[in-house]
């Protein structure tokens, strides 16, 4: 599958260094083109500026702008070596921005850092990340923040686990998930959370299963792969999660929705699984 162009938001925090590893990984494995971006946000007019508010703010932006330059450029120099990255600063709302850049640019993914780590912290997911989901065309790599990274050397994708809703979006889901297991070498699953309430009686939850089962194989043959399909009942959330923790699933794909169509928010389940994965997502 082609990742010819990454697009890597960067604010040299500590998120940034772990999504920076796992851009490396990938661009290792595709022989991917790396774009680091940097946003500059824009001060509102005359904040604290005084009465010659609108020069000041130029001059304060021109200052960031080059500072930011400097940073961007010497942000993990070394690791960087002997890659195609790019190096880009911009100014205005940090979100819009990245979307714009990946739109106007042809990014085939965007990798970013999720929330930190702790007990409480999984649950958060960042402002500027939740808006980019939202907005975003391309597939988002969403990661989480563990207290120490691993190496871009170390990150290897042996288990890939897909969870599709059955929606217009699981065919597109699966093909990338397919692609990139194909990619990598990886075991490949499909999960569905099959969602029926206490009331359901069981001919008719046997019924709905059977129908889950020939959708599914119906979208593996349109992929044209035989990956292990895994039907559960439950909150889907919960349900995926568990089971990418219990397969130890090195990534989990999942449909997100164009934002140029009808499904171009990010649906409850899919901010959910995102926000408690055990592993990387790609939000599809």
């Amino acid at each position: 599958m082609p990742l010819t162009k990454i697009l890597l938001p960067i604010d040299f925090s500590e998120r940034s260094v772990g999504a920076a590893g796992c851009a490396q990984a990938l661009a290792g494995r595709f022989g991917s083109e790396v774009t680091l971006l940097h946003i500059v946000p824009t001060v509102p007019y005359g904040a604290g500026f005084g009465v010659a508010g609108g020069a000041m703010v130029a001059e304060w932006l021109r200052n960031r702008q080059d500072q930011a330059a400097r940073d961007l450029e010497g942000f993990l120099a070394e690791e960087w070596k002997g890659r195609t990255v790019n190096r880009v600063v911009l100014e205005g709302d940090p979100s819009t921005r990245i979307v714009e850049y990946a739109h106007q640019n042809g990014s085939d993914l965007i990798v970013m850092p999720t929330h930190g780590y702790g007990p409480f912290r999984r649950f958060i997911l960042g402002s500027n990340t939740a808006k980019v989901l939202h907005d975003a065309d391309c597939p988002v790599w969403t990661g989480i923040h563990m207290p120490e990274s691993p190496a871009a050397g170390q990150i290897g994708w042996r288990q890939i686990l897909c969870a599709v809703d059955l929606g217009p979006q699981s065919q597109r889901t699966l093909a990338w998930a397919a692609g990139f297991a194909q990619a990598c070498g990886s075991k490949l699953a499909v999960i569905h959370a099959l969602v029926c309430t206490a009331e359901t009686e069981g001919d008719w939850r046997s019924q709905i299963r059977e129908t889950v089962e020939d959708e599914l194989e119906r979208l593996q043959a349109a992929a044209g792969t035989q990956a292990e399909t895994v039907i559960e009942a439950g909150e889907p959330a919960h349900v995926i999660c568990a089971a990418a923790a219990q397969r130890e699933a090195d990534l989990l794909v999942i449909g997100r929705g164009s934002a140029a169509g009808v499904f171009g928010r990010l649906r409850t389940n899919a901010y959910a699984i995102i926000r408690q994965s055990p592993c990387p997502v790609v939000s599809v």
